[in-house]
């Protein structure tokens, strides 16, 4: 697809003729052309193997405080779904209007760097793949079930207003994930793994190690003591850094949840202490390569690095045009959505807790008797209060990693658990595979997360009792 230039200099000319011509206050159309490919092997079996392409767009219009918003996949009646996008603007009474700041034009076209075109590789070379790491995964007896996935995207994303923006996005997207449960009598115990992110298909050669390792930990887990439960000093890792900064804090950063929830604008209150001065949290979508990288957002607006903790205190908070104008605030660049079926909504892109100034072996030193958590499987939050399941983990004895655990389930208020931040470690990694982000209806949105080895205090861990 990335070859067939289908947004083509006439469909360009069309869309900023028909903006031109429209009644309204702002007017924006996106429109995409892609196709996909996706492989799932289970077991000795193949579930899903499929290709195909697809060609949708969609209009939104801004109208004396009113959005109207249609979609289409039928490029021939474009002008009619911009005219039904002001008449529905139109026909909206609201008593509170909306509005967007005015951000400058952008005009440019951004293309994935790749170093081998999925797009030229047989679907018979991406099953052979896909099946090298099943037979990984299946190659233990302890193991029951496996799943080994493959998926890419590409796609030529056009993006105009009536602002005079027109932004051309070819965009290469392509990851795998394995997955192996393992089982000993009673005992079953899943782990899995997966990597994805813009660029081409070297991206998912020769990660024979991966699989290899989700087999190990999985059969590793079967032997491994639940943990007690009680109150901790814990070591986290740089995933489970990742996933807790993206879950328990940045949905509370995101503007328009902030805006609607009364409670949230009072705890969010800028310039509020959360945390060490060492404790730096950031969002930055303009980040090559990784899953939440956005050349520009679907609003048009160039991403940045946004603080939303600096030096432990509440820095900033992720927007889209809608948010700053109803804030009074600058955009940020994170407005996003899953497809141009669907409107911008405010979503996080490339989260991580930034470095501190700690060796990992200061941070086990200083937790004497503790837990080191490593990798997740997954939580849930409700406001600040939160609860996660690591991947697994180990105790810690005397600074030192002894004996592995499981069923190691964290939970807390994120308020109370940053401020028991004691130290930050200075080995960052991000993190990002074929599953992604949800909010709204919208999801699995591709974002990345990530942050050193961080030391935290009284951490409450769920498990058996003693």
């Amino acid at each position: 697809m990335r070859k067939k230039n289908t947004i083509n200099d006439d469909l360009v000319s069309e869309a900023a003729s028909v903006l031109s011509k429209l009644s309204c206050d702002y007017a924006e159309v996106r429109i995409s052309a892609g196709a996909t490919s996706t492989i799932i092997l289970s077991d000795e079996s193949v579930d899903t193997m499929s290709s195909g392409e697809s060609i949708r767009g969609s209009v939104r219009v801004l109208n004396n405080g009113s959005w109207g918003f249609v979609s289409f996949n039928d490029l021939k009646g474009f002008e009619r779904f911009a005219k039904r996008g002001v008449a529905i603007s139109s026909m909206i009474e609201r008593e509170q209007k909306t509005g967007i700041v005015a951000y400058k034009p952008i005009r440019f076209r951004y293309e994935t760097p790749v170093v081998r075109d999925f797009s030229r590789i047989s679907l018979e070379e991406k099953f052979n793949l896909a099946d090298r790491y099943n037979r990984i995964l299946r190659s233990s007896k302890s193991i029951q079930t496996t799943r080994s996935t493959y998926m890419d995207l590409s796609s030529q994303y056009l993006y105009m207003n009536s602002e005079g923006s027109q932004v051309i996005y070819d965009k290469s997207f392509c990851g795998v994930s394995c997955n192996s449960v393992a089982r000993e009598g009673n005992v079953i115990q899943p782990f899995g793994d997966s990597i994805a992110g813009y660029g081409g298909f070297e991206i998912v050669e020769n990660r024979e190690a991966m699989a290899e390792r989700v087999n190990k930990v999985a059969i590793d887990l079967l032997r491994a003591e639940p943990v007690d439960g009680g109150k901790y000093t814990i070591v986290i890792d740089q995933k489970l850094a990742g996933v807790f900064i993206h879950e328990a804090f940045g949905h509370l950063s995101e503007a328009d949840f902030i805006y609607e929830n009364d409670r949230m604008r009072e705890l969010m209150e800028l310039g509020r202490h959360f945390g060490p001065e060492e404790l730096n949290v950031i969002d930055n979508g303009s980040i090559p390569g990784l899953p939440g990288f956005i050349p520009f957002d679907d609003e048009g607006v160039m991403p940045e690095e946004t603080y939303l903790i600096k030096d432990g205190l509440l820095k900033g908070r992720l927007h889209s045009r809608e948010t700053s104008f109803k804030m009074k605030e600058k955009p940020t660049g994170n407005a996003r959505a899953i497809s141009t079926l669907s409107e911008p909504i405010v979503r996080m892109t490339n989260t991580y807790v930034a470095n501190g100034n700690r060796s990992r072996e200061e941070l086990f030193d200083a937790a004497g008797d503790g837990i080191y958590a490593v990798d997740v499987i997954g939580g849930q939050t409700n406001l600040e209060m939160f609860t996660f399941s690591a991947g697994y983990g180990y105790r810690i004895k005397n600074g030192r990693i002894t004996s592995m655990l499981r069923d190691i389930v964290l939970s807390g208020n994120v308020f109370q658990t940053l401020k028991n931040v004691r130290m930050i470690g200075d080995d960052k990694k991000m993190y990002g595979g074929l599953g992604g982000c949800g909010k709204g209806g919208q999801g699995p949105l591709p974002v990345s997360f990530g942050g050193p080895h961080v030391l935290i205090e009284d951490v409450l861990i769920g498990g058996k009792q003693t």
